[in-house]
């Protein structure tokens, strides 16, 4: 009787505890890992469960946990090489890269025909600047030619090299098999860019913001290619796009002017120069020069004035800017003898400037204007 009454309880005990384990099993499946883990580790026999309960905290971000549930489960499960590549790779995610790159070799020593081995292994390498990465992602590369993130790490280390057609190789590879792949579309659009084929990149450019993919980048790269080739419409549209994730690039505003310039737009050029020069601190005599330049189309004589003398302060000995000053003081002024006398100190003070023949000609030129007048 006592015997039966044994085998009773011992039924009893192993129904509880298989329906403890299934309780638990449930709770990790439906992502309740804070209960999983406590319902995991009040079973006796928490052998078989050490990985779940390992990636229960990896998804609560307690990494130190999960790597010593990791170390207890390859204890009670020292052939399960999946154990060991997840391990592994919380390895690598936590920087301990010594110990994952000897895991990751000693797991492809077992199994050399797992890509994706290779493709880790060659992840951690990176992180050591190791130039052997390139070789693991060719190994992964070369066991599964569809494998994309091995594709993009092969195409991105070429165009770094600038080797462009090789980029566009292997982004064409995968693109063969997903030819969504936003980061080979990027990549080919970078290489084109690169290679200075301004309309091929626009066209991959475009696509990525067909794709609801947007960047500062992105909108960079398309306005300077739309620039390139002499469309300063669109150029100008993309570099507002792109100042709106960093409205106070002070470079863009100027780069934008530049192209309302070429349009002829002297206003809407002169606002986002001066937009831009308002936000720099440091030497502006080119940038300074560029405006009074613009000022002077819309004959801003006087506002011109000024901007070439800021020029100057920010570089007295630019040559160029003095003569756009004096001749811009020439259109300014009416006084012939004050004309005459800027030129006569320009020609004196700057004999071997390139501009002196033209202070030449226009001095002769005011000189028989008094001439006449006097006559």
């Amino acid at each position: 009787m006592k015997f039966n009454h044994l085998l009773i309880a011992l039924f009893f005990v192993c129904v509880a505890t298989a329906q403890n384990s299934d309780d638990a099993k449930q709770l990790f499946a439906t992502g309740n890992y804070t209960k999983a883990i406590e319902a995991f580790s009040s079973l006796e026999d928490k052998d078989e469960f050490y990985d779940k309960i390992a990636k229960s905290y990896v998804a609560l971000g307690n990494y130190d946990q999960a790597l010593n549930n990791y170390k207890m489960a390859i204890a009670a499960n020292g052939n399960d090489d999946l154990l060991k590549y997840e391990y592994a790779k919380l390895l690598s995610r936590t920087k301990n890269y010594d110990e994952a790159s000897e895991l990751f070799k000693n797991i492809i020593k077992k199994d050399s025909l797992n890509p994706n081995y290779h493709y880790e292994l060659g992840l951690v390498l990176e992180k050591q600047r190791d130039s052997t990465a390139t070789e693991k992602f060719m190994s992964a590369f070369g066991l599964d030619y569809t494998h994309q993130k091995a594709i993009f790490k092969l195409a991105k280390h070429h165009l770094i090299k600038r080797e462009f057609e090789v980029t566009h190789g292997f982004a064409d590879k995968g693109l063969e098999s997903y030819p969504n792949n936003v980061e080979l579309i990027s990549l080919k659009a970078q290489a084109y860019y690169y290679q200075e084929y301004y309309t091929h990149a626009i066209e991959w450019f475009k696509k990525l913001l067909d794709m609801g993919e947007e960047s500062e980048f992105i909108h960079e790269k398309l306005s300077l290619s739309y620039a390139q080739n002499s469309d300063y419409h669109d150029a100008i549209k993309h570099r507002k796009l792109a100042l709106k994730y960093n409205p106070l690039d002070a470079r863009a505003m100027y780069v934008i002017g530049t192209y309302y310039e070429r349009l002829k737009d002297f206003e809407n050029a002169e606002t986002y120069i001066s937009s831009s020069l308002k936000l720099q601190d440091v030497p502006l005599s080119n940038e300074y020069r560029r405006l009074g330049t613009i000022l002077n189309r819309q004959k801003k004589y006087e506002e011109a004035i000024k901007a070439f003398q800021i020029a100057l302060k920010e570089d007295p000995t630019d040559m160029m800017t003095e003569f756009y000053l004096v001749r811009t003081k020439d259109e300014f002024y009416k006084d012939l003898d004050t004309k005459i006398k800027l030129y006569k100190n320009y020609i004196e003070k700057h004999k071997k400037s390139p501009f002196v023949r033209f202070a030449e000609q226009r001095l002769k030129e005011l000189n028989q204007e008094k001439f006449l007048q006097e006559d």
